[in-house]
């Protein structure tokens, strides 16, 4: 994350981060500002319903409408709707689409059924991660990616740049499409109930994962929708894809629609929500909704110098299939004395008090007092980046934060970051130095936050 604005401004909660860059920002509308900046389609929605803007990456987008913790309280508790329209969309067509995208990500995309959803990566011959993304089968020959917008150029060109000889087409559809998130306990019964969407009957949705079945046809498709899966829907007469899937631990639905549709159907979903609790958020609470999830940021917890294994993705490339960029990489890494095993890993981090540790903070071993050091004071003694004193603190770095927040949710500090292995344990003791004060953290297990799941 780059952006250098703050977005946390007078009125916000003090203990969130100080900046929010752009993690899936694009810089391709037609609807261009002067100074480069970009509108979404519901732009002047946004400034009718009071929100601050922040440049995200290119575009004018809402970082809060009314406080960060309200925003973020109402989506753990009620429901939130987030505009995503910087998303990036982009259509892979043709007889060998699957084929083609099993060599393209890491995942195995030919195995998923019609209407599912999979996370996946897309690598760099080296297994550099060049961005997350979320792909839908659309259609036995039809899938649609959805990239993170920061990285809109990056998985269009990479995407592109891999189609040699494959019967396949790569589609920008990002331009045409708004994308609309309705998230929290209430959120299917608010897009169940927004006016104007028709759903088709209940065999569109997933199917049963024990036999197999199609759903009761007398069941509305969002009841029996599993999370990662999706349906063809109409709004207003047009085509509506609605997905169960989201980027703030709760459940939830995204909605591509139209770009000529967005206002009416946002408009639509608020006023089926108001009974509901539903409020507009931005992107300051999608930030800590997040992080409380354990979700990884692009720019932060994700990059092109980080491989899937550190991050705790390790499971997303498939190996079992045939070649697909990184591969060869990856293989490597599996190697004994290949030094896979030394790099930094990610994990959960959670302190005491109120100060959190913010992005690019250092991390150091644990407190030592005397001859009393404790047994990972002797391991990082070992290691050619890391040392203790024998009374006081370490004195080297062990790691890095990545992200970090006073949770709203939890009420203690927690962060992700990357450490050295031998304190990636869960239980291990490591300090952080906020403002001019080492502080304790505990390594944990992530996510920080688990809602219960139906």
């Amino acid at each position: 994350m780059t952006d250098s604005s703050d977005p946390h401004g007078p009125g916000s909660h003090g203990d969130l981060p100080p900046t929010l860059s752009s993690p899936d920002a694009t810089l391709l509308d037609a609807t261009a500002l002067p100074s480069g900046l970009v509108f979404s389609p519901l732009h002047e929605v946004h400034v009718a319903a009071g929100a601050g803007f922040t440049d995200f990456a290119g575009w004018q987008m809402p970082v809060r409408y009314s406080s960060d913790l309200a925003e973020h309280h109402a989506v753990r508790t009620a429901a939130g709707i987030f505009d995503l329209s910087h998303m990036a969309e982009l259509r892979v067509e043709g007889p060998e689409a699957a084929a083609f995208l099993d060599y393209a990500l890491a995942g195995k995309l030919s195995a998923i059924a019609i209407g599912q959803a999979k996370y996946s990566l897309l690598l760099t011959p080296d297994a550099g991660i060049v961005d997350d993304l979320v792909v839908y089968r659309r259609g036995e020959t039809d899938f649609l990616v959805v990239a993170n917008a920061g990285n809109h150029a990056e998985a269009l060109d990479g995407l592109r740049a891999r189609t040699g000889g494959f019967a396949v087409t790569v589609t920008d559809e990002s331009d045409d499409t708004a994308l609309i998130a309705v998230q929290g306990p209430n959120a299917r019964a608010i897009v169940k109930a927004a006016a104007g969407i028709r759903f088709a009957d209940a065999a569109a949705a997933a199917p049963d994962a024990a036999t197999h079945a199609a759903p009761d046809a007398a069941t509305h498709p969002l009841d029996s929708l599993k999370y990662y899966w999706s349906v063809d829907a109409e709004y207003q007469g047009r085509g509506l894809f609605v997905a169960r899937t989201g980027y703030t631990g709760e459940d939830g639905f995204e909605l591509y629609v139209p770009v000529a549709l967005a206002v009416p159907l946002w408009n639509d979903l608020v006023t089926a929500g108001e009974p509901l609790g539903l409020v507009p958020a931005g992107l300051a609470s999608r930030d800590t909704l997040r992080l409380e999830a354990g979700m990884p940021l692009y720019g932060h917890e994700l990059g092109l110098d980080t491989k899937p294994a550190q991050a705790g993705l390790g499971r997303v490339p498939n190996l079992a299939k045939g070649d697909f960029v990184g591969r060869a990489a990856l293989e490597s890494d599996a190697q004994p004395g290949s030094g896979a095993d030394t790099v930094r890993v990610l994990v959960g981090l959670v302190g005491e008090g109120k100060r959190a540790a913010r992005a690019d903070y250092e991390i150091f071993g644990p407190a030592t007092s005397g001859a009393g050091a404790g047994a990972a004071d002797a391991t990082t003694a070992d290691t050619a980046t890391s040392g203790t004193a024998t009374s006081g603190t370490a004195t080297s770095g062990i790691g890095t934060v990545t992200s970090g927040v006073l949770s709203p949710t939890l009420g203690f500090p927690i962060a992700m970051a990357y450490v050295d292995p031998a304190f990636a344990e869960p239980g291990s003791e490591v300090t952080i130095d906020i403002r001019g004060k080492r502080l304790t953290f505990r390594v944990t297990t992530l996510p920080f936050y688990r809602r219960k799941r139906d």
